[in-house]
């Protein structure tokens, strides 16, 4: 310690009057050891926990790097100023605040740590989701933006309190305010509750293909937002949703279908009536021997209407798959089939064809007989 006394009697002199020069680059030098030594030790922890893949705990560790420079560089700016302030003797009104500020640098720190905590653990959960289906991503998020909302209300209302700022009187005043402002901005109130009920109930989450028959909506949906919804149609142009419309629309979500259904009506000709009850007996047969018709799900092939050019039967089965191409192409095989089966029995798939019987008027055919008898006669007159 001796050492220590004399280093500091020598700058002491060193500097003469001015003093406060050295202790207010003794605070600035102190302050940025201290910052340099937090910032040291928490990388070494995160490093070492992303090594061992404990990024739950990191979350922790990892959040509080810039929080904590905050706090230790706010708290000796703050020593600084009050030592530049008291030495000059200007500005000594403001000690009040300045010291008012500094009890709220805790809170305000806090608050940011905690932000940037729930936003580590966002991401970590949604990693999580996308693996464990009793998760929703969507949900995630909902809380997460909740969690964050929180925090800064709290945060803002404790460093209000922290100046002087009665929080019983901000309360009520925020209550008789929430009805003024609830009226003038109803729409966008209503599409803020929107998306908490888009979050809340699920009706489609990211990714999914959604339309509506009450609106021309359709296509797969990129962002679900506080506010609007993001959706992208087939023709790949964003489409930009208030949140409060889907509370008065239905919306499908083909996404969630379990499977596709293949619904279609086949006409063979009038001629091929005997071979009906054969052809839809092998299609039934197809159909259950296909790997990919889900026997599980309603089949029917039957003879449905006299149709006004062809006999009618009616194909109605579910494919396995869901995906839109696969369906196709499945869809594609069966049709190809069907009418393989429609040949093997001799018949033809009928089109649209008209028969017309005419019926002949005697008496014009005998009045034309026997002009035509007449002008013989002529001819033979002529000739003589």
């Amino acid at each position: 310690m001796a050492w220590a006394t004399q280093t500091w009697t020598e700058l002491v002199t060193m500097f003469g009057d001015n003093v406060w020069i050295l202790i207010v680059t003794g605070i600035l030098f102190v302050t940025a050891v201290i910052d340099l030594t937090q910032r040291t030790i928490l990388k070494i922890l995160h490093y070492r926990l992303l090594k061992k893949e404990k990024v739950w705990l990191d979350s922790f560790v990892d959040a509080a790097r810039s929080p904590a420079s905050f706090f230790i560089w706010v708290n000796g700016s703050v020593l600084t100023l009050t030592t530049v302030i008291m030495h000059f003797d200007v500005y000594v009104d403001m000690i009040p605040f300045i010291q008012s500020f500094k009890s709220t640098i805790l809170t305000l720190s806090f608050g940011w740590y905690v932000i940037r905590l729930v936003h580590r653990l966002e991401l970590h959960l949604k990693e999580y989701a996308r693996e464990d289906e009793r998760l929703d991503a969507v949900t995630v998020e909902a809380l997460a933006k909740i969690i964050k909302l929180l925090a800064f209300i709290l945060t803002i209302l404790f460093f209000l309190n922290a100046f002087g700022v009665s929080l019983a009187g901000l309360l009520a005043f925020g209550g008789v305010g929430g009805i003024a402002i609830g009226f003038a901005a109803k729409d966008l109130l209503g599409n803020v509750f929107g998306g908490l009920m888009l979050y809340m109930d699920k009706p489609f989450t990211v990714g999914d293909w959604i339309r509506s028959p009450d609106k021309e909506v359709e296509g797969t949906v990129e962002k679900i937002g506080w506010r609007m919804t993001t959706v992208r149609t087939f023709d790949k142009r964003p489409l930009y949703i208030p949140n409060g419309i889907f509370s008065n629309i239905s919306i499908e979500n083909p996404s969630r279908m379990t499977n596709r259904r293949i619904k279609e009506t086949v006409g063979i000709r009038y001629a091929d009536v005997k071979q009906m009850n054969s052809i839809t007996d092998a299609v039934k047969v197809m159909l259950r021997q296909h790997p990919e018709i889900d026997l599980n799900q309603t089949m029917i092939v039957n003879f449905n209407q006299f149709g006004p050019s062809s006999l009618d039967f009616f194909i109605y089965t579910f494919t396995k798959t869901t995906e839109w191409i696969r369906f196709h192409e499945i869809k594609q095989d069966i049709m190809l089939k069907v009418s393989d089966i429609i040949e093997a029995h001799g018949a033809e798939i009928a089109f649209p064809t008209r028969t017309l019987h005419l019926e002949a008027d005697k008496g014009a055919l005998n009045l034309n007989s026997g002009v035509e008898e007449k002008q013989g006669e002529g001819i033979k007159n002529e000739s003589s």
